[in-house]
């Protein structure tokens, strides 16, 4: 049984030729899906039953066994789901001022070793297909429609590196970006990667419109190589270079993230550090306050300390923004995706 979410437009269409089916069913199958959003073959009512059967033969539609869902008290929702291969992975949806955005994971576990975070806790297991990537959005929609609200945003920033699995990440936002589909505007959604230098380039020959964030953390290769293993490979020099690249080719905007961490990236110094690093780029900075996570020990820089680090890169010129955390009391912020499940 294939999961027909992970068929784009093309892919759809092929299969239907191959079932020696007209291309036009599968132009109606995929509106059923992503505009009048269908559970069920047999809600299809312009496929005749025979159609409606063969296609219950050779797809799932709606995979996902949802584990456990937690509603935080700013109404972030957090999702555990099961995959088809008992697989655990979290989905969160974050209720933003601009419209509902959805947090999706890419791979089951994480292999960039990152210190702070809680995602590489579980080593990489296996990467998600693009199918199982737009299950994750369609689930959320299919509790969203209850409110006759629509998913606005999608940001790839759950467990997982998304560049480490390159392919199927890119089709998942050809997927949901589609016009005759979903048709999330490239501009609205967001694909975060640690730095792998190959792929951000590649990323920029694709010619997408998506959004770019890169997780750097760090001011200095010093700093930067304690918190992130990836760095030794993709020195931050490196990295600036495959960035302003990737800005000529496109003409888009970077994202900087950088977390805030209590006496190891927060001082007056980093600030001035980072400054110049980001000079001469088409970059911003998001500041991200440190959400702990147990087992690494990490603290938040304080309020005033991450005031003082914001107003410095405003001095020195630099667009900057803090962001607001949403979900931290259940465990759904940045950093702390895990996929735990307890019974």
């Amino acid at each position: 049984m294939k999961a027909i979410y992970d068929y784009n437009l093309t892919e759809l269409t092929e299969a239907f030729l191959s079932l020696n089916e007209k291309k036009f069913r599968a132009m109606q199958v995929f509106d059923w899906l992503y505009v009048k959003f269908a559970k069920d073959f047999k809600e299809m009512t312009n496929l005749n039953k025979d159609l409606q059967a063969k296609l219950q033969e050779s797809f799932v539609i709606d995979f996902l066994k949802v584990k456990k869902k937690q509603v935080a008290k700013d109404g972030t929702t957090k999702y555990l789901f099961e995959l088809m291969d008992g697989h655990l992975i979290e989905t969160v949806l974050m209720r933003m001022e601009y419209g509902n955005s959805v947090c999706v994971t890419s791979q089951v576990g994480c292999n960039m070793g990152c210190s702070f975070c809680a995602s590489g806790l579980l080593k990489k297991q296996r990467n998600l297909t693009s199918g199982e990537m737009v299950a994750q959005i369609m689930h959320v929609q299919f509790d969203l429609l209850e409110e006759r609200e629509r998913v606005s945003h999608v940001v790839v920033m759950g467990t997982g590196e998304p560049f480490d699995n390159y392919e199927e990440v890119t089709k998942f936002i050809q997927t949901i970006n589609e016009p005759k589909g979903l048709a999330i505007g490239a501009r609205h959604i967001t694909v975060s990667t640690c730095g792998l230098c190959d792929k951000i380039e590649a990323y920029g020959d694709l010619g997408l419109q998506a959004n770019l964030a890169i997780s750097l953390h760090a001011p200095n290769d010093e700093i930067r190589n304690q918190l992130m293993p990836i760095n030794k490979k993709y020195p931050m020099d490196t990295l600036r270079q495959s960035i302003k690249r990737y800005s000529e080719k496109t003409n888009r905007r970077i994202t900087f993230e950088y977390i805030l961490l209590k006496d190891v990236n927060d001082s007056l110094i980093c600030a001035r550090q980072l400054a110049h690093y980001v000079k001469g780029l088409n970059a911003y900075v998001n500041l991200i306050p440190y959400n702990s996570v147990d087992e690494h020990g990490y603290q938040s820089a304080s309020k005033e300390t991450i005031e003082a680090f914001y107003n410095e890169l405003a001095r020195l010129k630099v667009r900057a923004t803090i962001r607001r955390e949403h979900g931290a009391d259940i465990d759904g912020a940045c950093g702390q995706l895990r996929a735990k499940f307890q019974r």
